[in-house]
């Protein structure tokens, strides 16, 4: 067996220890799991992937925070709420997440949805068929939504592009949550226009951590090209599904803290 193969032996034993219904409860990907409409897991799934840092109980009771604020059902109070309904997210706060952000996300999310059906519009619609990435769909994405003449120029920190070098962790975990599917049932898949082969691997700290130790990323710094290198050197072991190795890195780091 070479090198390479006892490598992703280990990965694959890893994903499929991790990749189950037991990793839900735990993860921020259990407020997805609430809900069986489309537009609210898209919803709840943008935003608490955006609030995604710190421990994962902070980020779900933050989400919880903000769905309640919604009435329970994102979707409806986005298509519907007025201006002063907004007065009750005045003292949402998530670390530097504050009432500014929140107020935006509100105008972005109601100004999109009354116009579209889904927020996969958003993203695909500027990707190519022969795009090996979702690189321009990003960069697209992060242009689209600050088009408008009041963005606050401090929430651009919360939504990051790969043009100013970001890793676009929070953005690439979304991504994964709504674009790749399997039989374990923890990603959702509900996004067809994007194939799970472009996506890229949510870059964290412990996945960062793991992957250097086993030799899965050289580049020093950690930045975009850090996280086209790790996931050009997983699709080695699953060209189709490289970002699958997320569960892998992600739970070797966090629950078997190596």
């Amino acid at each position: 067996m070479t090198t390479s193969d006892a490598l992703r032996d280990q990965l694959d034993a890893a994903f499929h220890q991790y990749n189950t219904a037991a990793f839900i409860p735990a993860d921020p990907i259990s407020i997805l799991h609430r809900f069986s409409r489309l537009q609210d897991r898209e919803i709840m799934g943008f935003w608490t992937a955006t609030l995604a840092w710190g421990q994962r109980k902070t980020i779900i009771r933050s989400a919880e925070q903000l769905l309640e604020r919604m009435d329970g059902a994102p979707y409806d109070f986005i298509l519907h709420h007025e201006e002063r309904d907004r007065e009750r997210f005045l003292d949402f706060k998530h670390r530097t997440f504050q009432a500014t952000d929140t107020l935006y996300f509100l105008e972005f999310f109601q100004n999109f949805y009354r116009a579209q059906h889904s927020l996969e519009t958003a993203f695909a619609r500027h990707l190519k068929p022969d795009d090996t990435t979702v690189e321009a769909a990003l960069i697209g994405f992060h242009c689209d939504f600050f088009d408008h003449p009041y963005a606050p120029q401090r929430t651009r920190k919360h939504v990051a592009t790969p043009e100013r070098g970001s890793t676009c962790k929070r953005l690439n975990m979304f991504l994964r949550w709504m674009v790749r599917r399997d039989a374990a049932g923890v990603d959702f898949g509900d996004w067809k226009q994007i194939r799970p082969a472009q996506l890229l691997i949510p870059l964290d700290v412990h996945v960062e951590r793991v992957a250097r130790r086993m030799g899965l990323l050289q580049r020093k710094q950690t930045d975009w090209k850090a996280v086209l290198e790790l996931t050009e050197n997983l699709r080695a072991f699953d060209p189709d599904d490289p970002v699958k190795y997320d569960f892998a890195l992600f739970g070797m780091g966090v629950l078997e803290k190596w």
